[in-house]
């Protein structure tokens, strides 16, 4: 009977551990097999990580964590077919590349593209808590991460300078080498193979189709990846443009914790090879015929040149900043002559007109500015002009006519937040809809303080400078009153800039801005979306001070804004409430950062303990 029991016991135990493998094959693709993020998306049976944009990141993860560590560490392998197609034709000018990945974050909150591949940020590369690791095939030579070409396979842990990178290629025999263009265009397959009894792992490429080399092009041993590896990972695969445009594709995959990933049919995967068959004889022809045309071009532009006086001068400040400048006629065409029913809005700088940029029928907002906020418009369009991310309103072009200054933007359909809170004509801003904006807006305000290569106090954060598009998705603008300063660096100001009822006290008390004092501001900026109330209202009563009250006589989610109804998640308020609070907490010290606001904000991370501030509530009585 006992042995029975024994039995069944046993049978069981051996289904736990079996159960608790991840095993998969995707010879096609559709849009539930995995999680898509940025840029990524499905076509055709084929994972698409980039397409035809610059400074864009695509990552697409299978959708559930995968167990690396139970009793012990698990070894693991996978293959998969890729191919990397540069945009232009000539190769020279491709994108940054892609990467296998696996990493305990499933969001890509923070990350940035270009070299940093979707994978990392400027602070948070090299650091420890990352547990990331990754294999880059890698198309661009990054000299502050020591690559070793433009062309190259690595092995990335915790950071994008490789523990071991070759040059991409494949051993035919032990001793003959086959270089391997990455972008090329063709399909290519990569296996990689991790035993961890043995502590090494394998990286292995080829032209898919053929036989898998004996030989892998890295081999690492001595590599223990217990510590690097959390319990649970998640895997897959991120790529990022830059500059140039470079398509991405994952064709096929195999992941296994259990052996060798199952082999995969490369029989019938579509191709991205551009056809490079040539008629040498309409190259010379087409050659000539250009050639005679430039030179006549040029000719005619020498006389032009030679007849014409500059119109407009060129001040020092323009001159290396690379933002378009427009010509006035271009500008007075898109907005019918600066007319009034062109105008979306106006500020203590200037007018916002709606435009449509002859030629191209590209949408803008086009701001004319006063000519005693010159120095402003200076900073908007100069170094901050190089700001790219994608909750920024990206600055278009510039003009100069005259004492007449604009700046051109890309136009925002949706208007400014402040419009949707609190005269929305189409009606009530659902709550999903708010809580997304203000998760947005935050992505954008980390990548202001910590993730550009110089830190951007904003010093004027509010809901009427949170621009919206077509598709709600929230965007800084204004840097007007912006103020740069490098990493590390202790900013200060003798003028106090900025809108009542949005300003830090210590903003006011002393005059120096900082990242704390943008902190505060969004704090304000919470409080506004989730309550419907103005930070200073035509009563005269603070906002701020008002939910204070509320909270420190237990009456915290009364704060939420009646027009909603009750129609949202009482968790999310509570915590963005209470976030908010924290954020305008009186002492500069006590506000959390951009990088743990934006974790709380996912819930990523949780508050920290919440304690009543050092003053007295009081009653709320007729507030």
């Amino acid at each position: 009977m006992w042995v029975g029991w024994i039995l069944v016991l046993v049978f069981f135990l051996v289904l736990a551990v079996t159960e608790s493998h991840t095993r998969f094959t995707f010879n096609l693709f559709n849009a539930s097999t995995l999680d898509l993020f940025g840029n990524a998306s499905v076509h055709s049976n084929v994972v698409s990580l980039t397409s035809e944009s610059q400074y864009l990141f695509g990552r697409a993860l299978y959708p559930l964590p995968v167990r690396m560590k139970n009793t012990t560490f698990r070894s693991f392998s996978t293959t998969f077919v890729f191919s990397m197609v540069p945009y232009s034709s000539d190769h020279s000018r491709s994108g940054h590349g892609l990467a296998f990945m696996m990493t305990p974050h499933k969001s890509p909150v923070g990350v940035l593209p270009t070299e940093f591949l979707g994978l990392l940020n400027l602070s948070s590369n090299g650091q420890p808590y990352n547990h990331l690791f990754a294999v880059e095939f890698d198309t661009i030579k990054n000299e502050e991460f020591q690559d070793i070409n433009d062309n190259h396979v690595g092995v990335d842990i915790n950071e994008l300078s490789s523990k071991e990178s070759k040059p991409a290629g494949y051993w035919i025999s032990k001793r003959e080498f086959q270089d391997l263009d990455l972008k090329s265009g063709q399909n290519i397959q990569a296996w990689i193979d991790y035993d961890h009894l043995e502590q090494e792992l394998n990286v292995t490429i080829v032209k898919a189709g053929s036989p898998r080399p004996e030989k892998p092009l890295i081999s690492l041993r001595e590599l223990n990846l217990s510590a690097i590896l959390e319990e649970e990972m998640y895997v897959g695969f991120s790529a990022a443009t830059g500059t140039y445009v470079e398509d991405h594709y994952i064709l096929a995959w195999s992941f296994s914790t259990n052996g060798a990933a199952s082999p995969l049919d490369t029989t019938h995967l579509p191709s991205f090879l551009h056809n490079q068959t040539v008629n040498i004889g309409l190259i010379a022809i087409v050659s000539l015929s250009l050639t005679v045309v430039i030179l006549v071009m040029v000719v005619g532009l020498l006389l032009w040149l030679k007849r014409r006086k500059r119109r407009n001068s060129v001040e020092e400040w323009e001159s290396g900043y690379w933002p378009h400048r427009y010509s006035y006629r271009d500008l007075s065409i898109a907005t019918k002559g600066f007319r009034d029913d062109q105008i979306l809005g106006s500020g203590g700088s200037g007018r916002v007109y709606k435009g449509v940029l002859p030629g191209t029928g590209l949408q803008v907002a086009v701001k004319s500015i006063c000519q005693e906020k010159a120095k402003e418009f200076v900073a908007e369009i100069s170094s901050l002009g190089r700001l790219k991310h994608r909750n920024l309103v990206q600055i278009r072009g510039y003009c100069r006519r005259r004492k007449e200054l604009f700046v051109v933007y890309d136009y925002m359909s949706n208007g400014s937040l402040d419009n949707l809170i609190f005269q929305n004509p189409n009606g009530l801003l659902a709550w999903g809809q708010r809580f997304k904006i203000l998760k947005d807006v935050a992505a954008g305000l980390l990548y202001l303080h910590e993730e550009w290569e110089q830190t951007v106090v904003h010093r004027d954060i509010k809901t009427s400078n949170i621009l919206l598009d077509a598709d709600l998705n929230g965007k800084f603008g204004d840097f007007g009153l912006a103020l740069l300063y490098e990493q590390n660096e202790n900013p200060h100001t003798s003028r106090v800039v900025g809108t009542p009822g949005y300003i830090a006290p210590e903003f006011i008390n002393t005059g120096k801005a900082s990242t704390s004092t943008d902190v505060f501001s969004f704090g304000v900026v919470m409080l506004e979306v989730a309550c419907g109330r103005r930070a200073v209202d035509a009563a005269q009563i603070v906002l701020v001070d008002w939910v204070r009250l509320l909270y420190g006589n237990d009456r915290l989610l009364d704060a939420a804004d009646p027009m909603l109804g009750g129609d949202y998640v009482e968790d999310e308020m509570e915590r963005l409430l209470k976030l908010a609070i924290l954020c305008c907490d009186p002492r500069p010290q006590a506000r959390p950062g951009m990088r743990q606001l934006v974790e709380i904000l996912e819930d990523q991370d949780s508050l920290p303990p919440f304690l009543p501030l050092p003053f007295s509530y009081g009653e709320i009585g007729s507030i």
